[in-house]
């Protein structure tokens, strides 16, 4: 296929040559009623872009084949049988995968170390979620991408489960065997979906973790905007072989999706599809290097843990990103939610994820020997000053054990059902009502469904002293607790 070709970003250049005038939405038409304060920040040419799809571009239902074009060469150029653009970010494009294998009553496998959005679609679809527990690293308090045969076993205790949804890589760069448990799955004739948000940059490049549909998944959900060129909510579904239905995709991405999708959000899709075929590899290249050479610098700063391929030869992942940068903080006596917002304050720079033990930095093709030299001194000041941060009451961490709750009900029965809010030192024993989600980097520490012990709960309050955002909960100073009322 002619990957030189970008079919939106050439439908919106023609759009933009013609001066077409729409008298329907977006309501600002194209910039013409822009406020110039707004346009001063975000320039005049995104709204100039902006344009619906219906209004001269494209759109599933009334086709012009210009979305479809660029869908097939997005597929031709990562090896999938099919690709479909999504606007509203991964998030929802794994809601919409989710519904496509499984549906209300029916059982689907999950990693239970899962971002909220897979915990909310357990809730809005009311399938029976059939946890993974996840590979955990009690050293490193972190959760790696669970086993195949963890995989195996959970299909032999659940026959009529209707398939299997593994995140990989994990926020911190940690890879699942995808091809393995691809082969689990099949075997028992379901499909492997893979939440690969982190991943849309790996099939351009040979040195990086094996990419989903190269492994033999099924379906595959990407965000572009994560590790990739595009702007944020662009997500892509990936899929092959006939074990998920492509018109059922459609059908219930349509359901879940807008009907106003964002012509930026395919015309970046399309655009960084283009560079990728075309460049990636040299890109690429550069980007390992420069990975490389941050972590051996960082590597040699006291009181930092930089992780690499050490965490494969332990056997507790498959694979790692090496553009994530992961770097254990505690060495120097604080957390890393205290040295993301320490280097934000006095470095004017932002982590991509940070938590109890570590933070983390993305490096992609678009950084250069500026971004690098910056992180690095940025890094060298935090070492130097780590003394001055104001340390915090300790979180008490559980033992991993501690974080395999039992599902008394199903997440959606008690999320929906009668609930009463207790205090938090009352709550232990009872049945949550809703999701307690530390955020970042957003994995529920508890679900809907679940019981609450008190070490949970003590964890969960500590967190709280220290400075844990705690996401989807309805009192986030958990002074309270939302549980399922007793009758």
């Amino acid at each position: 296929m002619d990957h030189s070709r970008v079919p939106v970003l050439e439908a919106l250049q023609e759009f933009r040559r013609r001066g077409d005038v729409a008298y329907g939405p977006p309501g600002h038409k194209q910039g013409r009623g822009t406020d110039p304060r707004v346009a001063e920040i975000l320039g005049l040419d995104v709204f100039r872009s902006d344009v619906l799809s219906l209004n001269g571009l494209d759109d599933r239902r009334q086709s012009q084949g210009v979305l479809e074009q660029a869908q097939e060469l997005m597929a031709d150029a990562v090896g999938a049988e099919h690709a479909f653009f999504s606007t509203c970010g991964s998030s929802l494009s794994v809601k919409t995968a989710m519904c496509s294998v499984a549906g209300p009553g029916e059982k689907l496998l999950l990693s239970r170390n899962a971002h909220k959005s897979v915990i909310a679609a357990v809730i809005i679809n009311g399938v029976e979620p059939i946890w993974v527990h996840p590979e955990f690293d009690a050293e490193r308090h972190m959760a790696h991408p669970p086993e195949p045969d963890d995989v195996r076993d959970r299909l032999r205790e659940h026959p009529d489960a209707k398939g299997m949804l593994l995140i990989t890589p994990t926020d911190w760069g940690t890879c699942a065997d995808i091809r393995a448990v691809a082969d689990v799955c099949h075997s028992f004739d379901v499909p492997l979906i893979v939440d690969e948000a982190w991943g849309a940059h790996l099939p351009f490049h040979p040195d990086l973790p094996a990419w989903g549909m190269d492994a033999d998944a099924d379906l595959v959900v990407t965000s572009v905007h994560k590790m990739g060129g595009a702007i944020e909510q662009s997500s892509v579904f990936h899929l092959q072989h006939d074990r998920v239905s492509a018109d059922v995709l459609k059908q219930r991405e349509d359901l879940l999706g807008t009907t106003s999708a964002s012509s930026l959000v395919y015309a970046a899709l399309d655009g960084w599809r283009r560079q990728m075929v075309e460049q990636g590899r040299g890109l690429l290249d550069t980007a390992l290097r420069r990975a490389e050479r941050i972590r051996a610098r960082l590597g040699e700063l006291p009181g930092l843990r930089v992780m690499g391929g050490e965490i494969i030869e332990e056997g507790l992942a498959a694979e790692f990103d090496p553009l994530k940068i992961v770097i254990d903080v505690r060495g120097l006596g604080v957390s890393g939610m205290q040295a993301a917002e320490w280097l934000r304050a006095n470095c004017h720079i932002d982590v991509g994820g940070s938590d109890t033990c570590r933070m983390s930095a993305s490096i992609t093709h678009s950084d250069d020997d500026e971004t690098e030299k910056l992180l690095l001194e940025s890094m060298s000041s935090l070492v130097e000053r780590a003394d001055s941060i104001e340390r915090q009451p300790a979180v008490r961490l559980p033992e991993p054990r501690a974080l395999e709750l039992e599902q008394a009900v199903l997440p959606r029965d008690a999320f929906f059902g009668p609930a009463e809010q207790v205090p938090a030192e009352r709550a232990a024993g009872r049945i949550a009502a809703e999701m307690i989600c530390p955020y970042p980097p957003g994995a529920p520490v508890v679900a809907p469904g679940e019981v609450i012990t008190a070490e949970i709960v003590d964890y969960l309050r500590s967190g709280v002293e220290h400075g844990f955002l705690i996401a989807g909960a309805a009192d986030p100073s958990l002074e309270t607790v939302r549980v399922v009322a007793r009758t």
